[in-house]
């Protein structure tokens, strides 16, 4: 694929972050102004569960600065959102449609975050990386730095990996368990960072409420929480059922999926074993790995399978985990070929 093609798909990752962007720059709005979000996200998940593969690989030599300038310009776009947000209560007041526009609002930041967020800390430059952890601060979630890039690279696929999904398991209590996991994890691994986080946290949640009001703070935890579920969501289905055999991950420790509509607009996530096998290469050069079992949906798709629909969610994971002979069918396929039975 050409490089600047290629780019420009890339692009599809504003759309999202935009449109959120503009309905709380303009804001206050009466009741019914916010509806349409509603069907913005239905559209979007039908989009994404129909999408059809694009399994290429990147071409060399692809340049850097457009794509980085990109997720800068997705992260501003994060925290402009953010402060519009909290200004449009400020302005407006109580209303009963602030329930929905915090579950929208929620939803982008759960996206920008899962994306941005997770592109950022994984860089090598400081500058980039504390943007990062600005963006998961809008969240209440600035421990994810620490634990995603020393814990969970380190253990996924394993028992001591919090932010791994057992099989069988639940989202519901993979969100009770993990949640506290991954906050205890990065206490264990680096306290200095993990209050840096909570004091710079604790300092946002006061400038809300002075400048603001209690109003704005409630909403802003409102649209923090949906996108705390929203981000586990994903982490719940990136490795569900998953038990690592290698001392490193290998190409069959993390799900993939290659839906374009997935690809594009989350800046290459969904491409998930290769940035297990190689967390610093950035999301451009990302490659189709043949031998990681493939997700039935896009991740758009898969969030509400998994919130709402597990159980299908999980007949369909453990169909695809019997296809590849992975997670708890690695040891029957073993014994069956030990037995003969294979």
């Amino acid at each position: 694929m050409p490089r600047a093609r290629l780019f420009i798909r890339h692009l599809l990752c504003l759309l999202f972050p935009l449109v959120t962007l503009g309905f709380v720059a303009t804001g206050p709005h009466r009741w019914w102004a916010s509806l349409p979000a509603l069907a913005i996200v239905l559209v979007v998940t039908l989009v994404d569960g129909r999408a059809r593969a694009v399994a290429f690989d990147p071409p060399d030599g692809l340049p850097t600065w457009p794509f980085t300038a990109l997720v800068i310009a997705l992260a501003f776009i994060q925290l402009a959102t953010i402060a519009l947000l909290v200004r449009l209560v400020a302005v407006g007041g109580w209303s009963f449609d602030l329930i929905l526009i915090g579950w929208f609002v929620g939803n982008n930041s759960g996206w920008g975050t899962l994306v941005v967020a997770h592109e950022l800390i994984h860089r090598r430059e400081r500058a980039l990386r504390l943007l990062g952890r600005a963006l998961l601060c809008t969240v209440l979630y600035d421990h994810f730095f620490t634990e995603h890039v020393r814990g969970h690279h380190a253990r996924v696929g394993t028992a001591a990996d919090p932010a791994t999904a057992r099989f069988g398991e639940s989202y519901q209590s993979f969100f009770r368990r993990t949640v506290p996991g991954q906050l205890r994890s990065a206490w264990q691994l680096d306290r200095r960072r993990v209050i840096q986080g909570l004091v710079a946290q604790a300092l946002l949640l006061a400038a809300i409420t002075i400048l603001a009001g209690p109003v704005a703070l409630v909403v802003f935890l409102w649209q923090a929480y949906n996108a705390v579920t929203l981000l586990e969501a994903v982490n719940y289905f990136e490795h569900w059922g998953l038990s690592r055999t290698g001392a490193r991950p290998g190409p069959v420790d993390a799900w993939d999926t290659d839906g374009w509509f997935t690809v594009y607009s989350l800046v290459g996530l969904s491409r998930h074993a290769d940035h297990h096998a190689n967390a610093a290469r950035p999301y451009q050069r990302l490659r189709h790995v043949d031998e990681s079992p493939k997700l039935p949906r896009g991740y758009y798709a898969m969030v509400t399978l998994a919130q709402l629909r597990n159980r299908t969610f999980q007949r369909l994971m453990t169909d695809e985990l019997r296809r590849k002979r992975l997670g708890p069918f690695v040891t029957a396929f073993a014994t069956g070929c030990t037995t003969g039975r294979a």
